[in-house]
C-alpha cells in the first residue's frame, strides 16, 4: 500500500506586509497520523498471515527443522500433504473390531437375502394370478398371497406351506359370485417356479363364497326387484313389476337350501302382487290364490253406498258376502237396508275373503268402480307361479372347473348368501 502523499499547505500569494505568517496544515496528514502503522506483511490490515508462515508453524510443531532455501527467511516451501486425512480415516476403520465388521457384513447380507426372497414371492404371485385367470377363464385376475418364509427354500423343495386366493366376480349359472376366498395348504408344485410351472396338488383347502344381494338385484333386476336378508336362511324380495302398462308391487320370500354339495337352490313362498291401495293378487292354486281387496279399500266400500250396491248387484258376489238374493234386491232400493247390511260387523271380513278375479273379468264396470283396471286384473290372473318364481330364482352351481370343491354351512348375512368351501386332494393344471 502506498503512503499518502503529503500536499503542501496553501500560502497566501500576497501576504500583507507587517502581518504575521499564517501556517495551514494538510488535513491528510492528520488522517495519516490516526492510521495504524503500515505493515508490508499485512497490507490490508486484516491480521492475516501468509502460507509460508503457516507451513513454518506446522513444520515447527511437527519437530522438523526449517530447511534453508532461497526465501527471505531462509525457509524452503513444500506443497501440503492431502493424503494424511484419508490415511487417518482408514486408520479409524482399522480400529473397528473384527467382530463388529463381521456383524455389519452379516446384516447387509441378510437384508439382501430378504429383499431377494420377497422379490421372488411377488414375482411368483403375479405369475400364479395370470395362470389362474387363464386356466379358469376368469374375467378378473385373482389376488394370490403366498405365505411362509423363506420362500426360496419352499420353491427348492417344491412344497408351499399356504397360499390364499381371492377371486372376484365368478360366473355361477345365472348369477355371479361376488367373491370366492380360499386358503390352500400343503401345496405340492409340479414343475419349477416361476418359469416352468405346470400345475399343483392341494392337500387341504377351505374358504367361503358370497352371493351378494347387490349383484342379485342387478342381474335379476329386470323387474326392479331388490333382495335383503329376512332370517338366517330366508331372503325377502321387494320391487316393482310392470303388468298391462301399470306398475304393481312384488313381494315374496325365498328360503335358501343346499342342493347337493355343489349348489344352492331356493323355494319361493308367500308371493303376492299389490295394486297399491286397492287389492292384492296371490298367484298359485286355490284357496289362497286370487285377487283380494285391501282392508282399507273394503272399509271404504262399506261406507260408499254406490260401490256397495255395485257389489250386491252381482248374485255370485252377494252370495259370497252371505247376503241372500232377496236382501240384496232390497238393499239396491232401500238405503236403510243397505246400511244394515254394510254396517254389520261381518261385512268387511266377508268382503276381504271374496276373490274378485272372476267378477272383475265378467263385470269390467264393477272392477272400474272399485278402482281396479280390468286389463290389469286379467293380466294378473294369467300369471303363473313358475313364471314369477323364475324372476326370483337365486340358485347357483359352482363352476365345472372347480372340481373337488364342496359347499357347506349355507346361511344368509346382511351382505348376501354365504357358504363355506371345503376340499382335499385337489389338482390344478398338469400334475403328472
Amino acid at each position: 500500500m502506498r503512503s499518502p502523499t503529503r500536499i503542501p499547505s496553501p500560502q497566501s500569494p500576497h501576504p500583507h506586509a507587517g502581518s504575521p505568517a499564517v501556517h495551514y496544515r494538510n488535513p491528510y496528514e492528520e488522517l495519516a497520523e490516526l492510521a495504524d502503522p503500515y505493515d508490508p506483511d499485512d497490507p490490508l490490515g486484516l491480521g492475516l498471515t501468509s502460507d509460508d508462515d503457516d507451513d513454518a508453524d506446522l513444520g515447527g510443531r511437527r519437530g522438523k527443522p526449517a530447511a534453508s532455501g532461497s526465501g527471505d527467511d531462509g525457509e524452503q516451501w513444500s506443497p501440503p500433504n492431502h493424503r494424511r486425512s484419508s490415511r487417518r480415516r482408514r486408520g479409524r476403520f482399522r480400529a473397528v473390531p473384527r467382530t463388529a465388521k463381521a456383524l455389519i457384513g452379516l446384516v447387509v447380507l441378510a437384508l439382501l437375502l430378504v429383499l431377494g426372497d420377497r422379490w421372488a414371492v411377488m414375482y411368483a404371485e403375479r405369475k400364479a394370478e395370470q395362470e389362474l385367470q387363464k386356466k379358469l377363464n376368469l374375467a378378473t385376475a385373482p389376488n394370490v398371497t403366498i405365505h411362509g418364509f423363506p420362500f426360496l427354500t419352499q420353491v427348492l423343495g417344491k412344497d408351499l406351506q399356504q397360499v390364499d386366493i381371492a377371486v372376484p366376480d365368478v360366473a355361477a349359472d345365472r348369477v355371479s359370485l361376488a367373491e370366492v376366498r380360499a386358503q390352500a395348504q400343503d401345496i405340492r408344485i409340479v414343475g419349477d417356479l416361476p418359469s416352468s410351472f405346470r400345475g399343483a396338488t392341494v392337500g387341504r383347502m377351505k374358504g367361503d363364497v358370497l352371493l351378494s344381494f347387490e349383484d342379485l338385484s342387478r342381474e335379476l333386476g329386470a323387474s326392479q326387484v331388490r333382495f335383503r336378508a329376512l332370517g338366517p336362511s330366508s331372503v325377502r324380495a321387494d320391487g316393482k313389476l310392470p303388468v298391462a302398462g301399470q306398475q304393481v308391487s312384488l313381494h315374496a320370500q325365498a328360503h335358501i337350501r343346499r342342493q347337493g354339495d355343489r349348489g344352492i337352490s331356493t323355494s319361493v313362498t308367500d308371493m303376492r302382487l299389490d295394486i297399491p291401495g286397492i287389492a292384492t293378487y296371490r298367484p298359485g292354486p286355490e284357496p289362497r290364490a286370487g285377487l283380494y281387496l285391501h282392508k282399507k279399500a273394503a272399509q271404504q266400500i262399506s261406507e260408499d253406498s254406490e260401490k256397495a250396491q255395485a257389489l250386491l248387484s252381482i248374485p255370485s258376489v252377494a252370495e259370497k258376502l252371505g247376503v241372500s238374493p232377496a236382501e240384496a234386491g232390497q238393499a239396491l232400493n232401500d238405503e236403510r237396508k243397505l246400511d244394515e247390511i254394510t254396517g254389520a260387523p261381518r261385512f268387511v271380513p266377508a268382503l276381504l275373503a271374496v276373490n274378485l278375479v272372476q267378477a272383475a273379468n265378467d263385470h269390467p264396470q264393477l272392477a272400474r268402480k272399485l278402482g281396479i283396471d280390468p286389463m290389469v286384473a286379467a293380466a294378473l290372473a294369467r300369471m303363473k307361479v313358475p313364471e314369477l318364481t323364475n324372476k326370483l330364482e337365486l340358485s347357483f352351481q359352482l363352476p365345472e372347473k372347480a372340481k373337488g370343491i364342496r359347499l357347506a354351512n349355507i346361511g344368509v348375512s346382511p351382505e348376501g348368501i354365504r357358504a363355506d368351501l371345503t376340499g382335499a386332494g385337489l389338482n390344478f393344471g398338469k400334475t403328472r
